[in-house]
């Protein structure tokens, strides 16, 4: 196949007009191409040949067909071989809070539903203090589409991410379930589109998108209120 490849990208556009003489015991193959006179020789050592007057456009139209040919065959075989190794990588696995077994005892379960239409329920409950408005808190969080899939999380970055409870600056759902939990424990919040994001989120790498007003699901774990462990001591 590379040989008759090779061979129709030297021909030149509209040639009508060939004839190919080759010798198989002596691997000799020759072409004969209007315009050209052609010089034999092995296949080893590829064909030579060379140009008569009124074939200098064929020759130079030839040339750049068999350039741009290479290029293209090039550059499709690594396109193919980059997309097969791709397609063999497992889907990324990003860290929960919440995994496949905590996921089972969910089930079970009771879910919380406060007045203004939030949601939740205790994956744990802790022990500690509950953080009091204006207070700055700790906590991981995993935020997700009603789907599973998750377009935000603290564990990304490495850090627990740092605000005021009750100060606006994070959505009204997760604020309102922070305020009720304690330091230690671990909870889902379904929050309601009125609750979440106004002008939504959009989507990035790997990432869904969020539309305006639309339920999210948030996994949040209270790590620590600082200042306010060192007070209760």
């Amino acid at each position: 196949m590379a040989s008759s490849l090779s061979s129709s990208l030297l021909l030149p556009l509209g040639s009508a007009s060939t004839k190919s003489i080759c010798v198989n015991h002596q691997s000799v193959c020759c072409t004969k191409i209007r315009g050209l006179v052609p010089r034999c020789s092995s296949l080893q050592s590829g064909i030579r040949i060379s140009r008569t007057k009124g074939s200098d456009n064929s020759f130079d139209l030839m040339k750049r067909r068999d350039v741009m040919g290479l290029v293209f065959v090039a550059s499709t075989l690594f396109v193919d071989s980059y997309g097969a190794k791709g397609a063999g990588l497992p889907p990324e696995e990003k860290p929960r809070l919440c995994d496949a077994s905590c996921e089972k005892e969910l089930e079970n379960v009771p879910m919380v539903t406060t007045e203004s239409g939030l949601q939740y329920k205790d994956i744990i409950v802790g022990s500690g203090p509950s953080p009091p408005v204006g207070f700055q808190v700790a906590a991981n969080y995993v935020a997700m589409v009603p789907s599973g899939q998750i377009f935000d999380s603290s564990l990304d970055k490495g850090l627990p991410y740092l605000f005021r409870v009750g100060s606006g600056q994070v959505i009204k759902g997760l604020d309102e379930g922070i305020m009720s939990m304690k330091v230690g424990g671990k909870r889902r919040l379904y929050i309601p589109g009125p609750l979440a994001f106004p002008k939504g989120l959009n989507s990035a790498p790997g990432r869904p998108r969020v539309a305006p007003s639309s339920p999210v699901v948030f996994d949040v774990s209270l790590e620590y209120v600082p200042g306010l462990e060192t007070e209760e001591e």
